[in-house]
């Protein structure tokens, strides 16, 4: 197994509203790097790091789906939820920065679909 070797690792999200969805993560910090009629391509900033976004919705899916990001500045990410208003605009629900068992300091917040993101930091 050694020689197996990796590049990059994506899931792919379901949408109940495309066009919503697209802008949830547009406000939240992402970057599109790619998008035809029924797929988007998220990352952030010029990482690689990301998504696909599929026109594509399962409501059992998106209610047990859980996306964890870790970011090296969790407060940053907050700040920008709270700046954009981003509860409000898609009438999603936040949860503010807790600190977990696990020395992972994180915030949750459910897209218009109801996919569960975690975006952490780690922490000693």
């Amino acid at each position: 197994m050694s020689n197996l070797n990796a590049i990059n690792l994506r899931a792919f999200v379901t949408a109940k509203d495309f066009h919503l969805s697209k802008s949830f993560y547009l406000d939240l910090g992402f970057e599109i790097f790619y998008e035809d009629a029924e797929l988007a391509v998220f990352n952030v900033g010029n990482t690689g790091i990301g998504f696909y976004l599929q026109d594509f919705y399962v409501k059992e899916l998106a209610e047990t789906l859980m996306m964890h990001l870790l970011v090296e500045d969790l407060d940053s990410w907050w700040a920008e939820v709270q700046d954009r208003k981003i509860a409000e605009k898609y009438q999603v629900r936040v949860v503010p920065p807790q600190q977990q068992e696990w020395k992972i300091r994180d915030f949750v917040i459910i897209d218009p679909s109801g996919v569960l993101w975690r975006i952490a930091e780690n922490s000693q």
